[in-house]
């Protein structure tokens, strides 16, 4: 952009919906932008500011130019938990509660002479932070949706308005009353194969999981139907994805929406940023184990399954140990990630007979760096929840997936994977030892396995070459949304 005094320099304010898998690709974002020459403002929730600190150290938010964190409060009670934060909690409090003091801090900001940063300029929030449309609009500058959704779990979310309408949810049986066998009696396996462009042939079990509710006032509903209506006030819409992989999706969003920018994956453009300062700025929430990646390097290429349910995924105490006794007697090396606050309302505890009999081929960590852990060439599979981030970043190493798909999207992503992509394998929501058993191998070292590694392989050279320089598809996407938008009035 030249060089121009920091006061001059166009302002962006980030402000992620305050769950880890929203702040890792918020984050990249803000990087990318800033080594194009914005200055940036990237905007935590107090308790989540506190986790980032406690697990990277009391400097690690400081000391890269025109790249500054805010606070705003969650409005929920004051913790000290380690953990992320109750999520349809999060949505109904933010919602409600932090538009007047994101107003506060724009106003802060925009104080040039006290704030000493150039004025706020745009705002790029997280797609189910909407509320920050009217501080936008207020000031008169443009705002940017960032969905960190995949594109077809974000037309799924879009839906949900006709599968109301059309009577598939709240779930009821023929005489109108609502009732929970409609859970757990085939009902979700409807297909409504007409229903969504771009998705035939889904099923209603396939769609975001809040319409799994008997409930017509079920809250998190009605939150999907405003954050999806509101993003027509956006004055675009910006998803973690590429043209090549998700191109009927975007098509449809693309018909009722702002413009939509495809510009993913993040981490494969963020590769590109030559400034080494930003380095120091990370989003884990929980202190990274450095030691996975030198167990790694001791195991031969793709021998080993990454095993990781994400930040929010929580299973009980029963199926921690179906998981278990399914990796134990599969016979495969593997790595597995257990969150402090993985099981249900309990420690994570395995039994000794199982830590006895894996500890030659196994190691157990609290957390890690998952893209480095996914591009190591040990790695050869992936046992995953289904979170756009770890499918994203699977795709981007070539790495195929068993996936168990615990909430939210992650139902989509799961069948995409496994029915569009053919880089997935499913496990019942109902885990048993036996089918995981059965699928490692299948995955590990099976010729079902062998095709899904091929295919992955496909679509990490087609994600590769989105985000080339100059002529990569979420490149032009990129460099369209700045020029087209960032540098231009609403």
């Amino acid at each position: 952009m030249g060089s121009i005094s920091l006061l001059e320099k166009p302002h962006i304010v980030f402000i992620p919906f305050p769950a880890q898998g929203h702040i890792n690709p918020m984050l990249k974002l803000a990087k990318i932008l800033h080594s194009k020459g914005f200055h940036v403002t990237f905007v935590n929730t107090e308790f989540n500011h506190r986790r980032l600190l406690k697990s990277r150290g009391p400097d690690s938010l400081k000391g890269v130019e025109s790249f500054r964190f805010e606070t705003i409060p969650d409005g929920l009670p004051v913790s000290d938990d380690d953990a992320t934060q109750d999520i349809p909690s999060l949505c109904e409090s933010t919602t409600n509660t932090s538009l007047a003091p994101f107003k506060d801090l724009l106003a802060r900001l925009n104080d040039t002479v006290s704030s000493n940063v150039p004025p706020v300029s745009c705002i790029v929030s997280d797609g189910i932070m909407s509320f920050t449309l009217e501080a936008a609009e207020e000031l008169g500058i443009p705002e940017v949706l960032f969905w960190t959704t995949s594109a077809c779990g974000f037309l799924a979310y879009t839906q949900y308005a006709k599968l109301i309408e059309e009577g598939y949810t709240p779930l009821k049986g023929k005489c109108g009353l609502y009732h929970a066998s409609y859970l757990t009696n085939g009902y979700l396996d409807t297909i409504i194969a007409d229903e969504i462009p771009g998705m035939e042939g889904i099923r209603l079990k396939d769609i975001p999981s809040f319409i799994r509710t008997t409930n017509p006032d079920e809250y998190m509903l009605k939150f999907v139907l405003q954050e999806t209506e509101r993003a027509r006030r956006a004055s675009a819409v910006i998803l973690n994805t590429f043209e090549e992989l998700e191109h009927d999706c975007i098509k449809t969003l693309s018909s009722f929406l702002p413009p939509v920018y495809a510009i993913g994956p993040l981490h494969f453009l963020q590769k590109q940023v030559r400034d080494k300062s930003l380095e120091i700025l990370g989003s884990n929430l929980w202190k990274e184990d450095q030691h996975c990646l030198e167990w790694l390097d001791s195991k031969e290429p793709n021998s080993v399954l990454y095993v990781n349910f994400g930040s929010i995924t929580v299973v009980t105490p029963k199926q921690l140990i179906e998981f278990a006794w399914g990796l134990a007697n599969s016979n495969q090396t593997f790595l597995w990630i257990i969150r402090p606050d993985l099981v249900t309302g309990d420690d994570a505890i395995l039994p000794p007979e199982f830590l006895e009999a894996t500890k030659e081929r196994s190691m157990l960590s609290l957390w890690c760096h998952q893209e480095k852990v996914l591009s190591h060439p040990s790695i050869g599979g992936f046992l995953t929840h289904s979170g756009w981030n770890s499918t994203l970043e699977s795709i981007g190493s070539g790495v195929p997936m068993i996936c168990w798909p615990f909430f939210a999207e992650q139902q989509t992503n799961c069948w995409f994977s496994c029915t569009k992509w053919g880089i997935g394998m499913e496990i019942d929501s109902d885990v048993k030892r036996d089918e995981v058993e059965i699928l490692v191998k299948e995955l590990m070292i099976g010729e079902k396995g062998k095709e899904m590694k091929e295919k992955a392989l496909e679509w990490k050279k087609l994600a590769q070459d989105s985000s080339k320089y100059s002529h990569g598809s979420s490149y032009k996407n990129l460099e369209k949304l700045i020029n087209q938008l960032l540098l231009s009035p609403k």
